[in-house]
């Protein structure tokens, strides 16, 4: 399964690169899909590739959203390699 999630970029590099932070973790990708990025823009990353630039508010939404979904799993007693049966 593929995600695209928001990230802030961190650092802008030569060549249409740059530095994003998702929640500690820091990834190269590439701004080569996105006209005008800058420092602290949100923007949605799928396989290392920026899609689109998105509104930090609603960059802040989806990323709650997602540490929520991660706390429930992670207080869950079912882990994603569990099984039920």
């Amino acid at each position: 399964m593929c995600l695209a999630i928001p990230a802030r970029v961190a650092e802008l590099l030569e060549n249409d690169l740059a530095v994003v932070d998702l929640g500690g973790v820091r990834k190269e990708i590439s701004l080569a899909l996105v006209d005008d990025v800058a420092l602290g823009d949100y923007v949605i990353v799928h396989v290392g590739y920026a899609i689109n630039r998105l509104d930090p508010e609603e960059a802040e939404k989806t990323l709650a959203l997602f540490a929520e979904i991660a706390e429930t799993l992670d207080s869950s007693p079912l882990t994603p390699h569990s099984s039920p049966i």
